[in-house]
């Protein structure tokens, strides 16, 4: 299930979600530059995340740890990463606050890092995004808003002729979904199958989590309730 906005209003401008976001397509530009001058790859030498440099090489490798988070593999990549950050985010933020919510990004996409090298610590496959980060994220936003509503593209074409080409779910069931199709993933397959770091994705999905706990951070705002499936559902009511 593709989400593609929610509803919640924030009490201030989620200025560091917007800078995250900045960053990563800054990133990806120049990352697109250069990988047009660099046809053999080396443009991204030391800053895509490899499992078997970093056991190998720990120090040298520091800056993968960072950098890695602020690449990707191409465009679906990273628009998909920043649609999952823009929704999610900026309410994440509102929560933690700014300092806290930085804070808390990188330490979740660290998170994942560290998971992804302690199940593939052989694997030379370079690892770059910044999923990991905002499974974290994603986390922090079921914990904090579980039944906000979340409007997703409908996955079953039949549906559409009866509710239309969106759904709107409540949180926990769209998260839940993300991290289970991770999990399965993480389990099932191999450790960067198809491309994909499940194990991270995992890793920074269950960081984000103790970390919201270990902070005791609360909801910040008020919200509207998830009423039901269908996208614009009214209460219905009974003239006396």
């Amino acid at each position: 299930m593709l989400p593609v906005r929610d509803d919640l209003p924030t009490r201030s401008p989620a200025f560091v979600n917007w800078m995250l976001i900045g960053l990563n397509v800054a990133a990806f530009i120049t990352q697109v530059a250069g990988e047009a001058t660099s046809h053999d790859g080396s443009f991204l030498d030391g800053l895509a995340l490899v499992p078997a440099n970093f056991v190998a090489h720990p120090l040298a490798s520091l800056p993968s740890l960072f950098g890695h988070m602020f690449l990707h593999g191409g465009l679906s990549h990273i628009a998909g990463n920043m649609l999952f950050l823009w929704i999610f985010g900026d309410n994440v933020e509102d929560a933690l606050g700014h300092g806290r919510y930085a804070l808390f990004y990188v330490s979740c996409g660290l998170a994942a890092a560290f998971a992804q090298i302690a199940g593939s610590p052989h694997a030379t496959i370079p690892m770059v995004g910044a999923s990991g980060a905002i499974a974290g994220v994603l986390a922090a936003y079921g914990v904090l808003y579980p039944r906000s509503p979340i409007r997703v593209v409908n996955p079953v074409p039949l549906l559409w002729l009866f509710w239309g080409f969106f759904l709107s779910l409540p949180a926990w069931f769209v998260i839940a979904e993300f991290f289970v199709a991770n999990l399965w993933n993480a389990l099932h397959a191999n450790a960067a199958s198809g491309g994909v770091a499940f194990l991270a994705h995992v890793g920074g999905f269950l960081a984000g989590y103790a970390f919201l706990r270990a902070l005791q951070v609360h909801q910040a705002v008020e919200h509207a309730s998830w009423q039901g499936v269908l996208p614009n559902r009214r209460d219905e009511r009974r003239a006396d």
